[in-house]
């Protein structure tokens, strides 16, 4: 199993990037994939997760309207569309099997694999 993220960069306040987990040794269709995020200095964050098998999403509340985190099965990938970019979204975000959601929040399990970190930095 292994999980491949890329996507990150420089972006100016207000850009957009996408964020790509292409899956290999495995096949999507039944898993949740969850993209995380943490900063210097800063306790790691569940961003979004989705369903593989339903579509059902689940968003941290301050990315919700600006992030969208989609899957296409026939590339075995995850995105994650990012819009509307503001300084605090910079982190290095990585993407990981089988998060779990606990009153809306998104965290890892022991069961999670985990794709390497791809930076994103947010600046003028």
């Amino acid at each position: 199993v292994q999980l491949q993220a890329s996507g990150g960069g420089l972006v100016q306040p207000g850009g957009s990037l996408r964020l790509s987990c292409v899956a290999s040794g495995f096949r999507l269709g039944y898993e949740t994939i969850g993209w995380f995020r943490q900063a210097p200095g800063k306790k790691r964050e569940g961003v979004a997760c989705i369903s593989t098998r339903d579509g059902r999403t689940n968003y941290l509340d301050s990315v919700k309207g600006r992030f969208t985190i989609s899957r296409d099965s026939a590339k075995n990938t995850v995105y994650l569309q990012m819009n509307s970019l503001k300084p605090e979204d910079t982190a290095v975000y990585y993407c990981a099997t089988e998060p779990k959601v606990v009153d809306g929040s998104i965290y890892p399990t022991v069961d999670s694999w985990w794709g390497q970190g791809t930076q994103v930095t947010v600046s003028s």
